[in-house]
């Protein structure tokens, strides 16, 4: 797979307090990555500083040798789709409109969205949700609903690479799951790649092709999951989140706390 974002010795945080320290990764196309870290690692901080949300980030090339710190606002905005973590889309419009939001980054000015973008968001939302969401106001849809819908607003543009602040976070369990399979055979179709920072380290074992894992600010391990066994799993999940115990049953990995009774 070609490598589509890489990022070296990263350091980035907000004014004066430094949150990430000498943070280096790369994410390759059709790879998805799951950023795992205990609360206050510095996930979301990470995935901000990407969008240029925090101090420019240096050391990070997007593509072609593309520097993250040299782009515009808006050619970041049409190379990076970004969902964060707690939406402040609080507009009574309705759930078509949110979504072709998505499409502004690469509008003119006074040009509107087109029948194309249309049937693409159509289609998102079809896929992710429910079609008659579309005239719907969001407001009125349910929280997990509403982060369909913010998901499809970030996938409408086909951006090369998406940064995710727990996508899913809303979501029940049966939704979860079929959200994480949809998102790990678009990355592949679409040739796109995939950073999502999560909670779930089992989500993340089960879907993700690599893990990054996060303590204080620095990346303290990264484990490829086409070679990972039970027993490498267990020692580098443990840097994160103390003693832990990783099982197989069948081609996937769980894991569970290493002092439980």
């Amino acid at each position: 797979m070609d490598e589509l974002l890489r990022v070296e010795s990263l350091c980035a945080g907000y004014g004066q307090r430094r949150v990430l320290r000498d943070v280096s990764f790369s994410v390759r196309r059709g790879e998805l990555c799951a950023l795992l870290g205990a609360n206050g690692s510095g996930k979301s901080t990470l995935l901000r500083a990407l969008c240029g949300l925090t101090d420019a980030p240096e050391g990070c090339m997007l593509l072609e040798a593309e520097s993250l710190r040299d782009m515009s606002c808006r050619r970041r905005a049409q190379r990076i789709g970004y969902l964060a973590q707690r939406s402040t889309c609080e507009l009574a419009l309705s759930v078509m409109d949110v979504v072709l939001m998505g499409c502004n980054p690469a509008l003119g000015p006074f040009q509107k969205p087109g029948p194309e973008d249309r049937r693409r968001a159509m289609a998102l939302l079809a896929e992710l949700g429910d079609a008659a969401w579309a005239e719907a106001g969001y407001l009125s849809l349910s929280e997990g609903q509403r982060q369909l819908v913010l998901f499809a607003r970030t996938l409408v543009r086909r951006s090369p690479l998406l940064l995710l602040d727990e996508p899913d976070s809303a979501l029940d369990y049966e939704r979860r799951h079929r959200l994480l399979r949809w998102l790990k055979a678009y990355a592949q179709r679409e040739e796109a790649g995939v950073l999502l920072s999560s909670h779930d380290a089992n989500i993340a074992l089960r879907y993700a092709d690599r893990l990054l894992l996060l303590r204080d600010g620095r990346l303290v391990g990264q484990v490829h999951m086409a070679r990972a066994t039970a027993g490498s799993l267990e020692e580098a999940l443990t840097k994160i989140y103390g003693p832990v115990e990783v099982l197989r049953h069948g081609r996937h990995f769980l894991m569970t706390r290493g002092d439980a009774e």
